[in-house]
């Protein structure tokens, strides 16, 4: 094998699932860029019981970093954003209380990137939809490929109706 026709291949980990927006911040870094978070409040168990299962997310994909932004003004003013959503590389952080009832104790985040939005609903009303690609079929891809995949239109302007 040619060392410099060396292609990296990756065994891509990722939850595909449905939840609430929450939080969208930018967040700043000492050393480095600063990224895109928020928090997503997954759905999770029966549908007459549901349960949540919050993660704190990056947002990496391009698309996906539009979308959020533009769904910020309506999750500040604390409308129902639900989103259908796909993760990547989950993995756990444990951190320390500062403040509040559990201060001084140890806590849990699920932590990922967000690497698309499939749709997106507004107090119920769904206000974007992404077409289906044929690298969506295709599960050899990286991570990365799939969420460079652009959807066949992206709305204009916020969410805001």
């Amino acid at each position: 094998m040619n060392p410099t026709s060396f292609e990296a291949t990756y065994f891509d980990l990722h939850i595909t699932g449905l939840g609430y927006l929450n939080r969208i911040r930018e967040v700043k870094l000492k050393k480095g860029e600063s990224f895109l978070a928020c928090d997503i409040a997954a759905l999770n168990g029966p549908t007459d019981c549901a349960e949540y299962r919050r993660f704190d997310v990056r947002v990496t994909g391009e698309d996906a970093q539009i979308l959020v932004r533009r769904c910020a003004k309506p999750v500040e003013l604390e409308r129902k954003v639900l989103v259908g959503f796909r993760l990547g590389d989950p993995w756990v952080d444990t951190f320390t209380y500062s403040k509040g009832i559990n201060q001084g104790q140890l806590g849990v985040s699920f932590k990922a990137r967000l690497l698309l939005l499939n749709w997106i609903k507004i107090d119920g009303v769904l206000v974007y939809k992404r077409e289906p690609s044929n690298q969506d079929s295709q599960t050899s891809e990286s991570a990365t490929q799939k969420e460079n995949a652009r959807p066949q239109s992206l709305p204009e302007g916020d969410f805001a109706f």
